[in-house]
């Protein structure tokens, strides 16, 4: 099991669209609006690093009001 944490900047204004949409996303157990220089940050659970590579590059970066993200693979 592979564990990853994207952290998303939104556009203005978009922080609760993205967390519904984000939230429906297979492969997310859990998005948090956070406060800070993210909006929100989602946590993967998936078998493997190509499946975090298609949900992060792929599933979050594709939705709209998305400005950018960041993913981190947790290492323990």
């Amino acid at each position: 099991m592979v564990v990853a944490y994207v952290l998303v900047k939104a556009n203005t204004g978009e922080a609760d669209r993205l967390k519904r949409s984000i939230d429906d996303i297979e492969g997310i157990e859990r998005v948090s609006i956070v406060a800070g220089d993210v909006d929100l940050i989602a946590k993967l659970s998936v078998d493997s690093p190509a499946d975090v590579k298609e949900i992060a590059a792929d599933a979050i970066q594709g939705v709209g009001g998305v400005e950018n993200t960041r993913t981190y693979i947790a290492m323990e």
